[in-house]
Order: C-alpha cells, then structure tokens, then sequence
C-alpha cells in the first residue's frame, strides 16, 4: 500500500486531531478528520483536509485507515528483557521479581548477554512502530561498568532507526555511598544519560533527594525516578520529590513511574501531593501491564482488588504531563509484553478509561513523552516533519483497540520497513546454564 517511490500522496487517511497539530479539519466525535498527506524524499511536505471530488491523480487511496505518528516509549527495562525463561518471578510479586532480577544480574549479566538480550528488544519494538525508547539501566555496583558501555554501543548502532536514551537506577539508600553516586553521576552525564533512583521511605529520604538533586544540578542532567510501586498509603515520595524539585529550585525535565499507592490514599492527601507535582513541573508515567501484574497480588488464592495504576485523570486535570509505557519485557517483573505501544496503548484504554471521551489521551504513547524526554518534532504528525508513521487496518478507535492489528505497515522516512520480529529461539543459548 505505501508505494516504493521518494514521492507519493496517500488519500483518506484518518488522522487524530491530537497527534496533528496545525491541521484544520473537522473532526468527529472520536477526534478523527479524513486526511490526505503527501511525502516527498523522506518528509511530509503536506497534510490537507480529504475532498473526494478533488482526488489526485496517482494518489493511494487507504479507505479511511488510521494513521498514527510513529509511537514514543519513555520508560522500559531492556536490560532486564528475556530473562524469564532462565530466572522466572517465583511467585508473581514485586519481592519475589526484585530477588529473582538481582539474582540473574549478578550471574549472568556480561556484555555479550546484555547486547544480545538489548538487540532482540529493540528489533521488536521497531518493528511494532516505536521510534524512540528510554531505557533503565541497573547500575549498582559493577554492574554500571558492564551495562553503560554496552547502551553507549547499542545507541549508535541503532541510531536513525530508534533514538535511545539510558537511565541509571539504583534504590535510593545507595546515595548514601556519595564518593560512589558522583561517580556515577559523572559517568551517566558522559553517556549523556539520565539520572535515576528507586525512591523508598527511608528515613532520610530528604538529604538523599537533595544529593540527587545536587549532581543532577551539576551535571545538567534530567531526572527519572522509580516512586512508590506499592499498596502501602504512606508511601508518599510523589510528593517528596515534587518538594525537593521546588526548594531545589531545579529546572530540568523530571519524570516519575509507577505512583501506585496515589490511588490508594486519602482525598487530601492526594490533593496536596497534585498540586506539589504540578507546580513542581513534573511529568508522570503509569505503567499499566507491570502494575496491573505485580500490585495486589496476595498469592492466596484469592483476587486482586485494584488494578495498580496511579492516577492519571486527576493529574492531567492539573495540567500534568502524563504517559503510559511498556516498562519490563518477560522478565520477573512482568512476564508478558513484546515492547509494542499499541498494546500497551490498548491496555491503558481498558485499565485506566482513556475513553468516554477519548480527547487527547493518544498524546500518552507520542506526543508527550517525546516532549519529556526532549526529542522535539516527534510523536506528531505535521508538514515539515520526517514521515514516520503507521498505518492501521482499524478505522475507528473500536476497531483499532479490539485486534493486535499485527498486519499494521510501519513507515520510516517515507519507506515502508520489513516488519520482521526476531525469533524467541535466538535467545535458546542464553538461557542455557
């Protein structure tokens, strides 16, 4: 369908008024416009309101398929990805997935595993139509040393085809080690990464906020925090990092996972913490598959009673920047998942109600996490812009989400790609005691 040629004009394509920023068009009720977009050497230098009785000659007519911007994934752990089959979560809860990753870290995470496991992540969320992708990074020691090496490599190798960003992680009780945490800092700021923790609360949270913080400061680096992935209501450091970001007075991009125990808390207690998030600037990202896998499961038999996503409607409400992202890929964390943004995207519409209205909730996978994570142009569809994008069977937000539209066709600089996902038997020897 997407013809082989520098120059081409696609016809009725449905585009969301979200994701296409300067396009005049009327829209329906769902926010989609009939659209014809032309391309030209890689960019589109052209997107106009469809009029049948004014069809060009030659142009490709999609009947009204979706097409969305080529999708944003800001929070993922590809170091960790594949691993189940070796060091799988004994009993699905979040102890039990920090035990078993620490464990295969510390005896199988070499280079050579690492490049290999990275590579086979990034080759399937290329092929399901990601363009960007952060990914933390495990840096407690030595590991740091093995695994940043490894991105540094893995981010040239796949530049042009994914824009990849590192951020370290590292619960926070290992600031404590200052002399060690500069160095990191220093080493992530040389890898042009970004800086990241595991907030808990410990009793001095505060100071080692602050000494976060400090060398964030120093080195000009973003932040990126992993924050209360719990059911216990007086995990509260949202609201303490917002605080150290204020008296801080740091101006960098900040963007915080998880928050699930928000949703469980008081009223008021929810309140004050919102309102010290959004006047401290930060950006949120829930991580709907993990969350909904690992948080309340009592492992007696009995249901989970919550679905472990924070809350996001409050918060965009606020004019919070909000997300939602794949976070782990068969690991003990969570063991499903292939890194593919439409599923994640479903997922959240179905846990979260990005529906009813749906307004700019797409903004979610593309727009607003190519904005937190600094990469101007992308997660959008304009003139000028490069034209990668994806083009859907689904032409309703109904038909989109109800099939894993396996058989999307992925666009990249005006070229369709070859959508080949790697074999899971490329990783047999892995896996191999």
């Amino acid at each position: 369908m997407i013809p082989d040629s520098a120059s081409y004009r696609l016809a009725n394509a449905r585009l969301h008024a979200s994701l296409t920023p300067g396009f005049a068009a009327t829209y329906d009720g769902d926010g989609f416009a009939l659209a014809d977009i032309k391309v030209t050497d890689g960019k589109i230098v052209g997107i106009a309101a469809h009029d049948r009785a004014a069809a060009s000659p030659g142009a490709v007519d999609v009947a009204g398929r979706i097409v969305l911007p080529c999708f944003v994934d800001c929070h993922t752990h590809i170091d960790k990805g594949h691993i189940w089959p070796r060091k799988p979560n004994p009993d699905g809860t979040f102890m039990g997935a920090l035990n078993a990753a620490g464990a295969d870290r510390v005896a199988r995470w070499s280079a050579e595993d690492l490049a290999k496991r990275m590579d086979f992540s990034l080759r399937s969320a290329y092929a399901h139509g990601t363009k960007a992708l952060r990914t933390h990074l495990d840096s407690v020691s030595p590991q740091e040393e093995i695994s940043w090496p490894v991105f540094e490599t893995m981010r040239e190798r796949w530049t042009g085809r994914i824009e990849l960003q590192g951020a370290c992680l590292l619960g926070i009780e290992g600031v404590r080690d200052k002399k060690w945490f500069d160095r990191l800092a220093k080493r992530v700021a040389a890898a042009k990464g970004v800086l990241g923790v595991v907030t808990y609360m410990v009793p001095d949270l505060e100071e080692l906020l602050d000494h976060v913080f400090a060398q964030a400061i120093k080195h000009g680096l973003d932040l990126d925090f992993h924050a209360d992935e719990t059911d216990d209501i007086a995990a509260i450091s949202l609201k303490k990092i917002a605080e150290a970001a204020l008296w801080n007075g740091f101006e960098g991009k900040i963007l915080v996972g998880h928050c699930c125990s928000l949703a469980r808390q008081p009223d008021l207690e929810v309140l004050d913490t919102l309102d010290k998030v959004a006047k401290a600037g930060l950006a949120v990202v829930s991580l709907p598959m993990c969350n909904l896998y690992l948080q309340d499961r009592r492992g007696d038999q009995t249901t989970p009673r919550w679905r472990g996503v924070t809350l996001l409607h409050e918060m965009k409400a606020r004019g919070i920047p909000v997300a939602v992202a794949s976070d782990n890929t068969r690991d003990p964390f969570y063991a499903y998942g292939d890194l593919d943004m439409l599923e994640v995207y479903r997922m959240a519409t179905r846990i979260l109600h990005f529906d009813h209205p749906v307004a700019d909730w797409p903004q979610a996978v593309a727009a607003t996490p190519a904005k937190v994570m600094r990469l101007d142009g992308l997660g959008t569809l304009a003139a000028g812009g490069d034209a990668d994008f994806i083009l859907f069977k689904g032409r309703s937000w109904t038909e989109l989400l109800s099939r894993p539209e396996s058989d999307r066709i992925v666009v990249r600089g005006g070229r369709a790609i070859e959508r080949q996902l790697p074999d899971y038997a490329e990783l047999d020897e892995l896996m191999v005691e």
